[in-house]
């Protein structure tokens, strides 16, 4: 059997709560999204690569921007991030599709790949494989792929406002309808000690710092890099470590079946 077509989806868009414009801060002279659209293209198994963000005006920016970079876009729900995964799997003609969230600059080109190459070497046994179920690679390295047809029984099926904007939850949520896999770091759980994600002004510092440091010698550096860095400079952690562990599941932790209080903390 061959090879399922598959659409990689960077979701992108200007609005946040917590920390707006995030994704147009620069990484050596280029937006932060666009940074991580070329490490996603690196990878040798995401197939189509597109950033997916909303039909808002606001985002006419990213539109532009993407069109500069030879980027494809595709617009979407503002707040129904299910539905913009869907639509774009639907426009596309995908057989799986990929979801990467933009806050993740740093992501590693290897574990892409890695995750993508565990469901193809078990195409059909799984509906959904993540390295997030449980997460053990630092935080900022999210990388979830499904079927077409469990998107779409999601996208059918999930009522609830955190599974349409959180696309997934689902379907992991739901291990006794949908077969799910995960790939563990096979150093440990750093999951909760090093944040390398994007959602507070000090994760940017952060992410620039790591950028700055190791882009020269190699634009691509991956996880065992940054931790080679961090050895070296332990004083760069310091930057944005009253996050650590942070993360949206805190906020649905009575809504959530697979979560518990040890999966998120609060900010310091």
């Amino acid at each position: 059997m061959s090879d399922p077509k598959i659409l990689t989806v960077i979701q992108t868009r200007t609005g946040s709560s917590r920390f707006p414009m995030k994704t147009l801060k620069l990484l050596g002279g280029k937006p932060l999204f666009v940074r991580l659209a070329e490490r996603v293209k690196r990878a040798k198994l995401t197939g189509h690569v597109l950033i997916a963000t909303t039909f808002m005006p606001e985002d006419d920016i990213i539109d532009s921007i993407c069109m500069a970079n030879s980027i494809s876009c595709f617009r979407g729900h503002p707040t129904d991030l299910l539905d913009r995964h869907y639509q774009a799997g639907i426009d596309y003609g995908a057989e799986a599709v990929v979801k990467i969230p933009s806050d993740c600059p740093l992501i590693d080109v290897s574990l892409i790949d890695e995750v993508i190459g565990f469901y193809l070497h078990n195409y059909g046994k799984y509906h959904y494989v993540s390295n997030l179920h449980p997460a053990t690679h630092p935080d900022g390295n999210d990388v979830e792929i499904m079927s077409m047809e469990s998107l779409e029984r999601a996208w059918r099926c999930a009522q609830r406002d955190l599974e349409r904007e959180h696309t997934t939850p689902y379907i992991w949520e739901n291990p006794d309808v949908f077969r799910i896999a995960n790939v563990f770091y096979s150093g440990g759980n750093l999951s909760k000690s090093h944040r390398w994600c994007l959602d507070y002004p000090e994760d940017y510092l952060f992410i620039k710092a790591v950028y700055n440091e190791l882009s020269p010698s190699n634009p691509f550096f991956g996880i065992e890099d940054i931790l080679a860095l961090l050895q070296r400079k332990p004083e760069l952690q310091k930057i944005n470590e009253k996050y650590r562990g942070v993360n949206w599941y805190r906020h649905h932790l009575h809504e959530l079946k697979t979560i518990t209080a040890e999966d998120t903390l609060c900010p310091v």
